[in-house]
């Protein structure tokens, strides 16, 4: 059992290591390539970083944890589906902005340690996601000018 919270770090970041090559291929290899100059960027420096912990797990030389525990994954759950479904479906098939907004709304009210039968909460939980909506947009079409997946509503 000594060996799990090793085990689970190279898992892990061995798997953190594929999807960022994957995405780094995936933005190298699409055009218009002005489109991708953010998405290249980011999952280059992602890519390494990546890379660079893997290495370090496989030699040993990462300072690990207890790891995580079966309760741990447990309450992670909800959040994964709720990921899975937004990177597999929700973004295209919603729009980035529509499909972000339900998602961060849904993760909040998930993890969130308020009561869910009190209206200020509610509304605190929707301010939240606006506020960080506003940056979301902010960021990606003003700033940065990046594509977004557009479908249904933007």
């Amino acid at each position: 059992m000594s060996n799990l919270p090793r085990t689970q770090h190279i898992i892990a970041s061995g798997v953190v290591s594929i999807i960022g090559v994957s995405v780094a291929y995936i933005s190298f290899t699409q055009e218009p390539a002005d489109a991708f100059v953010f998405p290249r960027l980011i999952s280059t420096v992602f890519s390494i970083l990546a890379i660079w912990t893997f290495g370090k797990a496989l030699m040993g030389r990462t300072k690990v944890g207890n790891g995580l525990s079966s309760e741990a994954m447990k309450n992670m759950l909800p959040g994964l589906i709720v990921a899975f479904v937004y990177v597999f479906w929700a973004a295209k098939g919603l729009g980035f902005y529509t499909a972000t907004t339900f998602t961060i709304f849904i993760l909040i009210s998930l993890y969130d340690p308020a009561p869910h039968g009190e209206l200020k909460s509610w509304i605190k939980r929707a301010l939240i996601t606006a506020g960080f909506m506003a940056v979301m947009y902010g960021l990606f079409a003003m700033l940065l000018n990046v594509f977004t997946p557009r479908e249904i509503f933007f």
